[in-house]
């Protein structure tokens, strides 16, 4: 069965058009609610959202929605994802709900959801969830109704548990950071994390307006966050996106650190502590250079589809406990059970702190390949999975360029084009590769 609302990580849209809409949110959370009552007599959801202005609205949806099916409600106000995660799992809730578009600009929202334990939760409860919305709502009686509250210290709980995830060894004490939470959900928490930990912090992109979530600052904009960290003479900054389940890290120098590089990072770290993981999982997109670097160290490494989502799912099947993708979605499950922003700053910070080195020092072995990416627009109707000379082409190229490149070709899943990207350790060959491929699939036209 076809999902028609959920997408890879919950229920996303433009506010006012559907089905993020406050009517359709109401109805929404009323279905949850009767999903969870086919298991629990009196459930308990918790409420997170980031800093777009249309939270207030749906927020005030989603908790009429929950209390007409007899759910009670405790409102966390605004909260990393990652936060809300957490507290649902500490607070034995029944279901934690986020209102974020994540890195999305603010006239977007959405909805997701994460289990009693803190995770994401399976395509079978959200089906569930999908058919309950097709049923008429049923009411319950007036004694029955849910309740509301709110977690007045929801902040300072989280912050606390963000602090217990960096050694209590070791401090921060000798560091300067600029703390960029690109005015969202974690402009209140992430500089006093970071701050309590003992390091002089200069925030920026912590002054939301209900409009300025991403805008210009954060993960996807690290330009304000490198221009602050030349500026202030910081040793690092750290820029999260607007529900701070993302991380992109500057150092001194103004050199931007991927989510790749981070990985490793983390990686190495617990192999100096002595718990060198058995294996470790990024995405299609992970640069080739680390693949090398993890084998090299004898650890196996898997590639999961684009998502933190698939990354969780080959965590879990594997029993690993690290993955990760470029974009800065970075997974230590031996730390949380989701990504999170600011934990993966303090495990990065953590690695230099301990081992007296820099970011750029502990990475001098991985030298991340070159990438050519090009996008093909696809004529209508046209199969490329079929294209016989595409096909010759690319074996004949990853024959060239053996351990030393690879190629990757996908189609978009949202518009007509054709992702050619070609990895090789020479920029040259990475590009006269690519443009060898598109020329094959532009012929067949």
């Amino acid at each position: 069965m076809t999902r028609k609302y959920f997408g890879t990580d919950g229920i996303r849209g433009t506010v006012g058009r559907s089905p993020i809409t406050a009517d359709f949110v109401l109805r929404l959370a009323h279905a949850v609610g009767r999903v969870l009552k086919k298991t629990e007599a009196r459930p308990t959801v918790l409420i997170g959202k980031d800093t777009r202005i249309s939270g207030y609205m749906l927020e005030s949806a989603l908790e009429s929605g929950f209390n007409s099916a007899g759910v009670d409600v405790v409102l966390l106000g605004p909260l990393p994802t990652p936060g809300v995660a957490y507290l649902t799992r500490a607070q034995r809730a029944s279901l934690g709900v986020v209102i974020s578009a994540s890195h999305n600009a603010y006239p977007d929202n959405g909805i997701k959801f994460f289990s009693a334990q803190g995770t994401k939760l399976s395509d079978e409860w959200e089906l569930a969830v999908e058919a309950a919305l097709e049923e008429d709502p049923v009411w319950v009686e007036s004694a029955g109704l849910g309740k509301a509250r709110r977690l007045n210290d929801a902040a300072g709980r989280y912050i606390e548990f963000c602090k217990s995830t960096f050694s209590n060894d070791l401090t921060l004490r000798d560091l300067k950071l600029v703390v960029d939470a690109a005015h969202g959900a974690a402009y209140q928490v992430a500089p006093d994390v970071f701050h309590e930990l003992g390091a002089e912090v200069q925030s920026i992109g912590c002054t939301p307006d209900g409009l300025n979530i991403n805008d210009g600052f954060g993960a996807t904009h690290p330009e304000a966050l490198i221009a602050a960290v030349t500026a202030q003479k910081a040793d690092y900054g750290i820029a999260l996106d607007g529900d701070a389940d993302r991380l992109q890290l500057v150092d001194a120098s103004g050199r931007l650190f991927n989510g790749d590089e981070l990985l490793y990072l983390m990686v190495a770290e617990r192999i100096a502590r002595g718990s060198k993981p058995a294996g470790v999982v990024g995405t299609l997109m992970t640069n080739k250079a680390v693949e090398v670097a993890l084998r090299g160290q004898g650890i196996e490494f898997v590639r999961a589809k684009v998502g933190d989502r698939y990354v969780l799912e080959e965590l879990e099947k594997h029993g690993w406990l690290l993955g990760g993708e470029g974009s800065g979605h970075l997974l230590a499950l031996d730390c949380h059970t989701t990504g999170d922003g600011i934990v993966s700053a303090l495990q990065v910070l953590q690695a230099c702190v301990r081992s007296g080195k820099s970011v750029a020092q502990l990475l001098e072995g991985v030298t991340l390949f070159p990438q050519t990416l090009i996008n093909v627009r696809l004529a209508p109707g046209q199969n490329w999975k079929d294209n016989a000379a595409l096909a010759s082409e690319t074996k004949r190229i990853e024959a060239e360029l053996g351990d030393s490149g690879r190629v990757l070709i996908r189609a978009s899943g949202t518009e007509p084009l054709l992702r050619v990207m070609v990895e090789a350790r020479d920029a040259q060959v990475a590009e006269a590769s690519a443009r060898r491929l598109v020329a094959t699939v532009e012929g067949a036209k």
